[in-house]
């Protein structure tokens, strides 16, 4: 099992590979043109501001962030709204009574980044709330220019419930999206891969319908088994039979994409020897039974990795 440090490597990894996607880079400036919001995506475990310095970055908070109290004030409340967005999203209030949330993004079971927007109010402010805000600043004793303050805070966006239940879907449907490549990309990733791996990923490929076992894997590319097993992982981040499991669910969402297809089908053909583990290992990965994940599919709804 990936020790804490491990899986924050991995998500700092992964997140970096995300940013670079063209669909990544189309949603997000897409969200901020209509939105007008900040949109950030995060790997777990980060210790920075999420929108500090994002061209829809709300001046209120930029003037937050200047200074010492008030911009560990945002970190707090950075930590507390990741810690509570684990398995679903999650938005909370910050000390100023502005709304930030974040939307997990998940491979299965496994948590691997964080969509974060906000910035904005979901009822309107009033001089009542300012100028309590201002007097607990100055007790917090910030040195700040409370005419410019107040512009600011006066400027910031204004939501109503509604609509900000709207984004949070939007960023729902857009880390299901998200989850779906993150698979692709360990499957694929190639960064710094020896000649060895590359070749036993083309030999599963080649032969990932039949019942492949590691110790066949590793005769294919000469080596032994120990020695394959301790390379693929280092080279993957994941197990052969991890790996395996994921090239054949790749297979099998690419054939039920035919609405004739029979999940069983799909299954079979994709080198799964029996229906139970079929399911298993899909809900594991998938996050859902292929039943649901089809249905959204054939709703033409998004579909979770």
């Amino acid at each position: 099992m990936a020790s804490p440090q491990d899986k924050a490597r991995q998500s700092r990894d992964l997140v970096e590979q995300l940013k670079k996607s063209q669909i990544y880079r189309d949603y997000e400036r897409a969200f901020r043109e209509t939105t007008g919001m900040p949109i950030n995506l995060r790997p777990i475990e980060a210790f920075n501001l999420p929108h500090h310095e994002d061209p829809k970055e709300a001046p209120f908070c930029s003037i937050m962030a200047s200074t010492n109290q008030t911009c560990a004030a945002c970190l707090q409340l950075q930590k507390k709204v990741e810690e509570q967005a684990q398995m679903e999203p999650k938005t909370l209030k910050c000390f100023a009574g502005l709304c930030d949330a974040a939307v997990p993004v998940r491979v299965g079971e496994n948590l691997v980044a964080f969509l974060q927007t906000g910035q904005v109010f979901v009822a309107k402010p009033t001089a009542k709330d300012f100028n309590k805000l201002a007097k607990e600043l100055i007790n917090w004793g910030v040195q700040a220019d409370l005419k410019r303050m107040e512009e600011a805070y006066f400027q910031t966006r204004v939501l109503d419930k509604k609509q900000f239940e709207a984004v949070l879907r939007l960023l729902t449907i857009f880390a299901q999206h998200l989850a779906s490549l993150s698979n692709q990309l360990m499957v694929s990733a190639q960064q710094s891969e020896s000649p060895m791996v590359t070749r036993a990923k083309q030999f599963i490929a080649e032969h990932q319908d039949e019942e492949l076992s590691l110790r066949q894997v590793a005769g294919a590319v000469n080596t032994s088994a120990f020695y394959f097993c301790k390379m693929f992982k280092q080279a993957t981040g994941l197990t052969f039979t991890d790996y395996l499991a994921r090239v054949r669910i790749e297979k099998v969402k690419n054939l039920l994409i035919n609405p004739h297809k029979r999940i069983s089908e799909a299954a079979y053909e994709a080198g799964f020897q029996s229906l139970s583990q079929f399911n298993r290992v899909f809900r594991k990965i998938v996050g859902e039974s292929p039943t649901v994940w089809r249905d959204k599919l054939q709703r033409g709804g998004s579909t979770a990795a």
